[in-house]
């Protein structure tokens, strides 16, 4: 990596683990052969352990775009990205590109320039869509938002260039398909909720249910089967503790950065559990 380059997330994300990085380095297994993370978010993990061999999946197909476009053709997005206005009616010509027909024409360096120009001058960087998947946070009113930030675009994009990274996008359980003995996986789904008001569903679509939990930790098993090492990070809720009983559990605090409420924004007890 040059001097003007760095490697971390260029993503502000719901659920984003730079806060919890410390505590979980520490479960970070010494040896393993290739890195799995299903649930790839804005990478905080990824870019932290700068694995050489890793296979990075997310459902939402916006994010998974950009970090295709940011491999294959970072310097034409940094241009398109300068284009940008930090501007309230410019924002919302933006934002409202979805509700056409012709959106999906666009292409994917437009559409990797327009979610990385959203996430960086809306509301809180909160990535959210309503029910029919259009793109719904408001318009932030920031001062000086960084909306290119070339340095970590150049070391990402090289990162994903000299490494062997495998971009997907899918359901959880099928991306971990290939992971067998000697890998390393880490889980980090949605979490589940802490209470009824505080369930954060504008991710995706789909939403992140109990089944889908009780999916997950079937899949958790099912690597441990495999002899792979698993890691998973969730709110520490009865449900969750009670799900994975026979695995080491270790509580964590974590500050909560993306919250509409500020006065939410404090410490959440949340769990990392391990097979190992």
């Amino acid at each position: 990596m040059v001097a003007n380059e760095r490697i971390k997330p260029f993503l502000k994300w719901a659920g984003g683990k730079r806060r919890m990085l410390p505590d979980i380095r520490q479960c970070i297994p010494k040896t393993f052969r290739c890195y799995y993370e299903p649930f790839v978010g804005a990478g905080a993990v990824l870019f932290d352990l700068k694995p050489h061999k890793a296979v990075i999946n997310d459902i939402n197909e916006e994010l998974m775009n950009v970090y295709r476009v940011i491999r294959d053709n970072a310097e034409n997005l940094i241009c398109n990205l300068k284009k940008h206005r930090n501007e309230k009616d410019y924002y919302y010509k933006i934002r409202d590109l979805d509700l056409s027909p012709d959106y999906k024409q666009m292409s994917d360096l437009e559409r990797a320039s327009r979610i990385i120009y959203l996430n960086k001058t809306c509301f809180n960087g909160l990535f959210r869509v309503n029910k029919k998947g259009h793109f719904n946070v408001p318009f932030g009113r920031y001062s000086r938002p960084n909306i290119v930030n070339e340095r970590t675009l150049r070391g990402v994009h090289r990162y994903f260039r000299e490494n062997s990274v495998k971009i997907l996008c899918g359901d959880f359980a099928d991306a971990v398909d290939g992971a067998g003995a000697g890998d390393f996986v880490y889980l980090d789904s949605p979490y589940d909720p802490l209470s009824v008001t505080s369930y954060f569903t504008g991710y995706s679509l789909d939403g992140f249910s109990k089944k889908d939990q009780v999916r997950l930790h079937a899949l958790f098993v099912d690597l441990d089967r495999r002899g792979c090492k698993v890691l998973m990070s969730n709110s520490a809720t009865p449900f969750i503790k009670d799900m994975y009983h026979e695995f080491h559990i270790t509580l964590s605090s974590a500050s909560r950065l993306i919250n509409s409420d500020g006065s939410k924004r404090g410490k959440i007890e949340e769990v990392l559990v391990t097979n190992y």
